[in-house]
């Protein structure tokens, strides 16, 4: 009995400082102490710990000599590395999963899209981010879109990179409140390129929608070095 209540405890804390991180709470670059790990979500240090590990596995928080663990640092050069990995990544997963998926996939990606399409995107306490519950049904689309591809390897590098795609959308103030895009409409086409078994333009629509967002979030970067930012979508034929 103890055993497994320490797998819960240690399972609360990893959900717990995993949705403060992608919810904005806990700052990237920000010391992440066992001793203050540890009070605020009421847990063990050694819970603490194996939480800590999960996600440093994820990408979400890394470690640093005489620091210990941080949260992952944002940077320009991280995330434009980031974003052309997404984008040839992501929509060939994609593209494998349009061609190979099944009746069942197809329902999954339906049914992710409805639940999307109805979530709030923001809260009016805290229009900055994102809303929890609009994150979390935005990955569950993307994640269900790329479901039905049947190499493991491939799948879980994309599954991956955009988990760690989400600090960087997290922290831009601008992401889906740009005046000229209709993030709706982007994640409508998709999936209906996909139900349609259109593998080509599902592609290339993500590689538009990943290489849209990566622009603007790298447009809002501090450390973005001298002159325009590149834009990821002339990556496209690199």
């Amino acid at each position: 009995m103890a055993k497994h209540e320490g797998s819960t405890r240690t399972e609360d804390t990893y959900q717990r400082l995993r949705a403060d991180i992608l919810g904005g709470r806990v700052e990237p670059g920000q010391r992440l102490k066992f001793p203050e790990l540890a009070q605020r979500y009421q847990a063990s240090v050694g819970s603490c710990r194996e939480a800590l590990t999960r996600l440093n596995s994820e990408g979400l928080v890394v470690t640093r000599a005489h620091q210990g663990y941080v949260v992952t640092p944002l940077s320009y050069e991280d995330l434009a590395e980031l974003s052309r990995a997404r984008v040839e990544i992501e929509s060939l997963v994609l593209r494998l999963s349009v061609l190979e998926g099944d009746m069942h996939w197809e329902s999954q990606a339906v049914a992710a899209h409805h639940v999307l399409a109805r979530t709030p995107f923001q809260r009016p306490d805290d229009p900055g981010h994102p809303c929890d519950e609009w994150s979390a049904a935005h990955a569950a689309f993307h994640a269900a879109l790329l479901a039905g591809c049947g190499n493991r390897r491939l799948l879980e590098t994309a599954r991956s990179l955009r988990q760690e795609a989400e600090l960087y959308l997290q922290w831009s103030v601008s992401f889906g409140d740009e005046p000229d895009r209709d993030l709706a409409t982007e994640h409508r086409d998709i999936l209906d390129a996909a139900v349609a078994r259109d593998a080509d333009r599902a592609q290339e629509l993500l590689r538009d929608h990943i290489a849209h967002t990566a622009q603007l979030l790298l447009s809002c970067a501090t450390d973005q070095p001298g002159g325009a930012a590149s834009d990821p979508a002339d990556q496209r034929t690199g």
